[in-house]
């Protein structure tokens, strides 16, 4: 039977998500509110604003129940603004932006820059034979607080640093990425296979 994959539909690239998860065979059902989180194996928090989702998510009252489901294991998968909402801890972000703490990293907003300073690279990633083409924009970097966050592939700062670009804790995945902006599917696959 196809999973029942959510997709938080507030704000940012949930249609991509969406075509992405739907040409994997995916069931997909848009996040809006708290009566649409009933029934999902897993739930996707797409790259946009994260202060603007996390005001989104409070003011449509979906943050609390969302909140429990991630807390019971609810698989989740977090890009760009989704790997902020998801960190244990945002370095930079407005005093009163909440988090779901799901997954052991401290997260720093636009670590490669601006919008302007976007930009794509091919990456390394971790049990995929060729590279996976990652699409940055205003994107965050991680530094690891907990042992048992995997990293699955980083990427060298300006600074010389590298610093990590895509994390699995458990059931949860983040990228600083966003994969749903490219035809490569090999991500979406990874995080259905893992459900």
């Amino acid at each position: 039977m196809a999973p029942i994959v959510g997709v938080l539909a507030l704000q940012g690239a949930s249609r991509e998500h969406t075509a992405a998860l739907e040409k994997l065979g995916a069931t997909v059902h848009q996040v809006r509110l708290p009566q649409d989180l009933v029934g999902l194996d897993a739930i996707v928090i797409p790259g946009g604003e994260s202060t603007t989702i996390s005001m989104l998510l409070e003011s449509s009252e979906t943050f609390e129940p969302l909140a429990e489901l991630l807390n019971q294991g609810l698989p989740a998968l977090g890009t760009c603004a989704g790997m902020i909402l998801l960190a244990k801890e945002v370095l930079d972000g407005r005093p009163d932006q909440k988090s779901f703490a799901q997954i052991g990293i401290a997260v720093r907003r636009n670590a490669f820059g601006r919008q302007i300073a976007s930009f794509e690279t091919d990456l390394k990633i971790q049990n995929l034979d060729q590279p996976f083409p990652g699409v940055f924009i205003r994107a965050p970097g991680a530094d690891i607080l907990e042992p048992s966050v995997e990293v699955l592939a980083s990427l060298k700062l300006d600074s010389g640093e590298e610093t990590p670009v895509f994390c699995r804790q458990k059931n949860v995945l983040v990228t600083s990425f966003h994969p749903e902006l490219t035809d490569d599917l090999r991500l979406h696959q990874f995080f259905l296979e893992h459900l």
